[in-house]
C-alpha cells in the first residue's frame, strides 16, 4: 500500500485528504499502467495519460489537472513542506496559468531548494578546513582536518551528481516539444483553457520558460559546485607546496649538520693520532693539547664553511608566493564568480 496525500485547490485554501491506496486501485483510479508507478530513476518527469509522474529523489507525486498526489511521504521530512511551503503556493490566486504550472513549479523549487542547502550545508565547512590547512605556519597536515575535508569532498561530489541528473532530466524534455505538450495538461482536458490557448496564450511556450527557468538555476548551482570543487583541487596544491617547502628545510637542516659531522670527523684524526700511545716530544709541551685542539676546530669550521658555501651555490631555494595569499586570491576569484553570477540573474529578470 501506499501513503496518499492528495493535495487539492479550493477558494482560498488546499485541502489534504490521506489516504491508503494499492497502487493497483492508483493506476485504475489514473488510468496508468502498473510499470508507471515503479519510479525507476531518482529524478524524472514522465507525461502519461495525462497525468504527470514525478520522481525527485525521496519525492514521488503524481500530477493531475485537479491534484496533485504526493506517495509515501511520511517519514521522509516532507510534512513541513506540504503545510508550509506547497500549501501557500496553490492556494495563490494570483498565478493565471492552470493548477500543473503551480503544482509543477513548486515540486521543482522544492527540488532546488533541497539542492541549495545541501551546498549551503558543506561550503562554509570546506572553506573553513582549507583555510586552516593552508596555514605556512604548520609544519604538518592535521590528520581530522584532512578526514572532513574527504568527507565534503564526497558530499560535493554527489551533490554535483543530483545537479546533473536534475539538469539532465530537464534537458530531455526541453529537447522535445512533444513532451513540452504533454505537460500541458489542462490544454487538452478544459476546452476554455485550449481556447484561451488559439488566442495567443500559449501554455506550451509558458511551461517551456518555466522549466527553462529552473534549468538556468540549476545551472549556475552546478556552477559553484564546479567552482567549490576546483578551490579544493588548488588548495591541495597549495598544502603540498607548503609541505614540501618544510620538508626541504628539515633536508637542508641535515645536510648542513652532516656537513659539520664531516668536517668535526676528517680533523679528529689529529686526534686519533694523538692517542695511539705513541711517544714524541710534542706532548712534552705543555702548550700542546691547546694548539691541537684550536687547529682541529678551526680547521673543521673552515671546511664546514666551505661546504655551506658550496650548498647555498647550487642550492639556491625557489622563491614561491606565500601560500595564505595564494588560497586568499583563489577564494576571492571564487566569491567574485558568485557575485558576478547574481548580478547577472538579477540584471537578466
Amino acid at each position: 500500500c501506499h501513503s496518499v496525500v492528495s493535495v487539492k485547490p479550493q477558494l482560498h485554501s488546499v485541502s489534504f485528504p490521506v489516504a491508503e491506496k494499492k497502487k493497483t486501485e492508483l493506476c485504475q483510479e489514473l488510468s496508468l499502467q502498473a510499470r508507471d508507478l515503479r519510479f525507476q530513476h531518482s529524478t524524472s518527469l514522465t507525461a502519461r495519460n495525462n497525468c504527470i509522474i514525478i520522481r525527485m529523489a525521496s519525492l514521488k507525486a503524481i500530477l493531475t489537472p485537479q491534484s496533485l498526489l504526493v506517495l509515501d511521504f511520511r517519514g521522509l521530512g516532507l510534512d513541513r513542506w506540504l503545510v508550509l511551503e506547497l500549501a501557500p503556493q496553490l492556494a495563490s490566486q494570483s498565478h493565471s496559468l492552470p493548477f500543473e504550472f503551480r503544482a509543477l513549479e513548486a515540486v521543482l523549487q522544492h527540488k532546488l531548494n533541497t539542492l541549495q542547502t545541501r551546498l549551503n550545508d558543506v561550503e562554509p565547512v570546506i572553506l573553513d578546513t582549507l583555510e586552516s590547512l593552508v596555514d605556512p605556519k604548520i609544519l604538518s597536515a592535521d590528520r581530522s582536518k584532512l578526514h572532513i575535508l574527504l568527507q565534503n569532498s564526497k558530499s560535493l561530489s554527489e551533490l554535483e551528481t543530483d545537479i546533473k541528473v536534475f539538469k539532465d532530466s530537464l534537458l530531455k524534455i526541453l529537447d522535445e516539444d512533444e513532451i513540452i505538450e504533454e505537460l500541458c495538461l489542462t490544454k487538452w482536458t478544459d476546452p476554455r483553457v485550449f481556447e484561451e490557448s488559439s488566442l495567443g496564450i500559449d501554455h506550451a511556450e509558458e511551461m517551456e520558460l518555466l522549466l527553462e527557468n529552473y534549468y538556468m538555476q540549476a545551472e549556475e548551482l552546478g556552477n559553484k559546485t564546479r567552482e567549490l570543487k576546483g578551490l579544493i583541487d588548488d588548495s591541495e596544491s597549495v598544502i603540498f607546496i607548503n609541505l614540501d617547502s618544510h620538508r626541504n628545510v628539515m633536508m637542508r637542516l641535515n645536510l648542513q649538520l652532516t656537513m659539520g659531522s664531516f668536517s668535526l670527523t676528517l680533523f679528529g684524526l689529529i686526534g686519533v693520532a694523538f692517542g695511539m700511545n705513541l711517544t714524541t716530544a710534542f706532548e712534552d709541551d705543555p702548550r700542546a693539547f691547546w694548539l691541537v685542539t684550536g687547529f682541529m676546530f678551526l680547521g673543521s669550521g673552515l671546511i664546514w664553511r666551505r661546504l655551506l658555501s658550496f650548498l647555498g651555490r647550487h642550492l639556491e631555494p625557489s622563491i614561491l608566493r606565500p601560500v595564505r595569499k595564494t588560497l586568499s586570491s583563489v577564494c576571492f576569484s571564487y566569491h567574485s564568480k558568485s557575485l558576478h553570477r547574481s548580478v547577472h540573474a538579477v540584471s537578466s529578470l
